[in-house]
């Protein structure tokens, strides 16, 4: 309604009823009183009217989250090198001219296969040798035994003396010791000969030759590495873990390298294949140095993994990610939403009255773009995640859900910060 038309029309009906009021009776207390009333209610009407709105106070708007819990996975990356798990040289043992290779290069071989042959002729000699010697021997033995029996009966009828006696003997003990001699100088004479046929000790993949054939070969006027057997259907990864790493595991009661019965996991190992992709198979950590070398500062750490398509090849450098520890039902928030200053750590959680409180805590480690807290947060209470540049404690806020993505965390995470140390670590979504 237009105010100026409504005070006209007010003014005119006022104006005709106090006009009418005044050709009635002008001295009329009543009357006065009539017309007291409508001025007081015309006036309240244009208070009404006319009052200015009253000005709806204006909340700062922030995106929250409900504090959960979660088992996390805490990680470490590091350097590592794989190694096979036997790495065995193949050796010629006696010295000879490299008769015949039996084996192709590269290919799978087993345990006991005859891979190189060495010249026999000379080796085949000595243990002919040996063996007549044998024979000679065990001849001059049953010769020495039959002297002994007849001396024996003579000695007793005093038809031979003492002397006789000790000679036979002696003659008797003498072929019998040669006789052991002999038959060990065959034994080394026929273990010669076995070592002019190669075989491998080991089953597993072998290398080219090092040596041609026809080439004098030998422990030591020749060569002597003829090739080398690798055994890699199982690999070992060697890496170098901080002493401050060593003391974290400690401090959460994680014994690298050692079976723990009450542990409802294992600390295992995935690498990064030089593509980029990351390695099917899984290792457990086997073996931790004891010691740590003062040079470094590092102690060596090993794990076991499968090869099983011999993807990993010995020798090559590889990223590794270990399983250092698992927190269940760890408190996280993203990494984000923490403000850090010379005093600690803080972060904004609202109240259910819609009052922020600043509140100190204690920070665990990073985990991918989150952070765990140890102390001073609650399962279903709720934080600012986004917007809380523009708040104090104390003050009241609109507070909106922040939107969640496909795997149900808050769209408000920040690029993945590193820990100072050499602990990095990741979260691994549960399945």
């Amino acid at each position: 309604m237009d105010i100026n038309r409504y005070k006209q029309t007010i003014g005119s009906k006022v104006s005709t009823g106090y006009k009418a009021v005044r050709n009635k009776t002008p001295h009329s207390k009543k009357t006065w009183l009539i017309i007291a009333v409508g001025a007081i209610a015309i006036a309240t009407g244009l208070y009404f009217v006319l009052r200015p709105k009253p000005v709806k106070p204006v909340y700062p708007t922030v995106e929250v989250e409900t504090v959960e819990t979660d088992s996390v996975n805490i990680y470490g990356e590091y350097v590592g090198r794989i190694r096979a798990q036997q790495f065995v040289e193949i050796h010629a043992r006696v010295e000879g001219y490299l008769e015949s290779m039996l084996f192709k290069e590269g290919s799978y071989i087993e345990k006991g296969q005859t891979l190189f042959i060495i010249d026999p002729r000379l080796y085949r000699a000595h243990v002919n040798k040996a063996r007549a010697q044998l024979n000679k021997a065990r001849a001059q033995a049953q010769k020495a035994e039959r002297d002994l029996k007849r001396i024996k009966p003579l000695y007793a009828q005093k038809a031979a003396s003492q002397l006789d006696l000790d000679n036979a003997t002696a003659a008797y003990e003498s072929a019998n010791a040669e006789v052991i001699v002999s038959e060990a100088d065959l034994t080394q004479a026929e273990l010669t000969l076995g070592y002019t046929r190669v075989s491998s000790p080991i089953s597993g993949y072998i290398s080219e030759r090092v040596a041609d054939i026809g080439t004098l070969v030998g422990p030591s006027g020749g060569k002597s590495l003829l090739a080398t057997v690798v055994k890699s259907d199982t690999v070992r990864v060697d890496f170098s873990m901080t002493a401050l790493d060593y003391l974290r595991s400690k401090d959460r009661n994680v014994n690298l390298g050692g079976a723990e019965p009450s542990r409802k996991w294992n600390s295992y190992v995935t690498i990064t294949l030089p593509d980029g992709s990351v390695y099917p198979h899984k290792g457990l950590v086997d073996f931790a140095d004891p010691q740590v070398d003062p040079k470094t500062g590092t102690f060596s750490v090993r794990a076991e993994m499968p090869n099983p398509d011999r993807s990993l090849l010995p020798g090559e450098f590889t990223k590794v990610k270990v399983l250092l520890d698992v927190r269940e039902q760890a408190i996280e928030v993203p990494t984000k939403a923490l403000v850090v200053e010379k005093g600690g750590a803080y972060i904004y959680v609202v109240r259910p009255d819609s009052v922020v409180e600043k509140r100190f805590i204690e920070t665990g480690p990073e985990v991918g773009n989150f952070t765990i807290v140890e102390r001073g947060l609650a399962k279903g209470e709720k934080i600012v995640v986004e917007g809380y540049h523009k708040l104090s404690h104390g003050i009241k806020v609109n507070p909106i859900a922040a939107p969640k993505n496909e795997e149900g965390k808050s769209d408000t995470e920040a690029t993945p910060a590193h820990d100072n140390d050499s602990l990095q670590t990741k979260k691994e979504m549960k399945n």
